[in-house]
């Protein structure tokens, strides 16, 4: 009776926390309302946009987390909002969710140094261009490539651009250059320039202002001065991206960009690139130099931490959350076959239907399922997820379809004969399964849970895609504010060792506690047991 109890306040614990999620992606769906414009973008493309830790310099509130943006597209937003006296919050997004999240109605305005090509004009609406850029291919000094003077001269060289850009499609012009496969983003891209993996990788003039804040040994050859470049006019603007179909909003924000002079918006970049992060390797105190770990973490600690509470709540969520599910899919998968012809035909229509999840679930990939349940649901039923109850459902959806073949697996795996002398005593199926089978089923299957916990923590990072603030996706916003790449991503991944090495340790005492005592002899009686001086004395 305490273990049934324990389960249902386990299951009432799980409710509401979903419940407290629920709530709060009620308040975010409210805010759609007009005094609200929710503006989308990486904030990860300095000087366009980046994320910051406070709202220095007139950065605005991030969706979701306690971070701020700021940039470039953050001071056109600003100013847009104003005249549409409307607050502009930033919902942080990655490139290749930025389209979805517009066309599914998660933002407003897609404002992230976005071409309006011919390609997005298919599926959104773009404003007037709010700046205009030169393409560049960037270098290191020492690159043998720097000496280019057209485009034949790149021939051999490994050139690279970030996916989903027609930067990526530019390379192509390039006789006889290597194109390598597209990046993610421009991180991605400055640690493979600086590791020598590749060449250079192509992109606006404004993005080697940027980096050569920061990285002075790099240098930018101009392909719009060499003979036969060409890119249509469209492709080399930045413009503001609208949902189609929402013309009122598109004609105010073309309006809005007229009255912008072009020397405003020439002063607003270069304010950019001076505001941009940048690591301060020296205490401002003591002006002595700091290790590159006290001075990430004197900037970036609180983001840190929030990256492993929400790591953390995924996870552990979505593992209970998948166990209950998984316990209940195994159970009902390995009820009898009915004697009565209706329930036979019901019992095999409703394992057809759990055998079709767990065959989905456990054949397609989490980031996959995360991108079209967070975009589909919201375009297809019009239902705005927040992002963190999306993932928590995800992660337990996932897991639970992983789980219920360990429970299933560990339930069949039962002597018969302890079925048999269940059955022998008189007990039901709920009663056998509930009082004889399922403690040692969940025993059994106890090392396998544990597996799963572990993969949630590392897997919860392809929660990125629906930029879920988890410690992956934080840190990939510092290393693309410091430049520091690898001691970055080195920290990350022994954060994460830390953690499933403790979560390993914790789930190993819970399975000894449960074995219970070994030390004991199934030969002896119970005054034995009890009194080994009295046992010793009677021989």
């Amino acid at each position: 009776m305490k273990s049934r109890t324990r389960l249902l306040a386990l299951i009432a614990t799980i409710l509401m926390l979903f419940i407290t999620f629920g709530n709060h992606s009620t308040r975010v769906e409210a805010a759609n309302d007009s005094d609200v414009l929710k503006v989308g973008m990486e904030a990860n493309y300095p000087p366009y946009n980046w994320t910051q830790t406070t709202d220095a310099n007139g950065a605005v509130p991030i969706d979701g987390t306690h971070a701020y943006a700021n940039g470039y597209d953050v001071q056109i937003a600003k100013i847009i909002g104003k005249k549409l006296h409307r607050k502009v919050v930033v919902e942080k997004t990655e490139w290749d969710g930025l389209l979805p999240s517009l066309t599914s109605g998660k933002i407003d305005l897609i404002i992230a140094g976005m071409s309006p090509t011919a390609e997005r004009r298919k599926a959104i609406n773009f404003s007037v261009p709010y700046r205009k850029g030169t393409f560049v291919i960037i270098l290191n000094k020492t690159n043998k490539y720097v000496t280019a003077k057209s485009l034949s001269d790149f021939k051999g060289a490994k050139l690279t651009a970030q996916q989903g850009t027609l930067h990526y499609g530019l390379i192509k012009q390039l006789k006889g250059a290597k194109r390598e496969p597209a990046m993610r983003d421009f991180s991605a891209m400055r640690q493979s320039l600086i590791s020598g993996t590749i060449d250079g990788y192509v992109a606006e003039d404004i993005e080697y202002e940027s980096y050569k804040g920061v990285n002075p040994n790099i240098v930018a050859i101009n392909l719009n001065k060499m003979p036969g470049f060409k890119v249509p006019y469209s492709d080399s603007v930045t413009s503001i991206g609208v949902k189609k179909g929402n013309t009122k909003l598109l004609n105010e924000v073309n309006a809005i960009l007229k009255t912008i002079p072009e020397k405003k918006r020439q002063q607003l970049m270069i304010t950019a690139v001076k505001q941009q992060p940048k690591t301060e390797s020296t205490d401002k105190k003591t002006g002595k130099k700091q290790s590159w770990l006290v001075t990430t973490w004197n900037q970036y600690g609180n983001m840190i931490l929030s990256g492993i509470g929400m790591t953390l709540l995924i996870a552990l969520v979505g593992t209970i959350a998948g166990f209950i599910i998984g316990l209940l899919v195994g159970i009902v998968r390995t009820i009898p076959t009915p004697t009565t012809t209706g329930k036979k035909i019901g019992l095999k229509i409703v394992n057809w239907l759990l055998s079709v999840y767990v065959e989905v679930f456990r054949g397609t990939p989490m980031m996959v399922q995360a991108a079209v349940i967070y975009y589909g649901i919201a375009q297809f039923w019009h239902l705005n997820l927040n992002r963190t109850l999306a993932a928590l459902i995800i992660v337990s959806i996932n897991t639970g379809a992983y789980l219920a073949e360990v429970i299933r697996g560990g339930i069949i795996s039962t002597p018969e004969g302890q079925f048999e002398a269940a059955s022998a005593l008189g007990m039901t199926h709920n009663q056998r399964m509930w009082h004889i089978i399922l403690p040692q089923a969940i025993r059994n299957s106890l090392p396998s849970i544990t597996n799963e916990f572990i993969v949630n923590i590392k897997d919860t990072s392809v929660l990125s895609i629906i930029s879920v603030s988890e410690l992956f996706f934080v840190g990939t916003t510092i290393a693309s504010q410091t430049f520091q790449f690898f001691p970055t991503y080195l920290t990350i991944s022994a954060i994460y060792l830390v953690l499933t090495f403790t979560i390993t340790r914790i789930f190993n005492l819970i399975e000894r506690k449960l074995d219970g005592n070994r030390n004991y002899n199934l030969m002896a009686n119970q005054i034995q047991v009890g009194n080994p001086k009295n046992s010793e004395g009677n021989n």
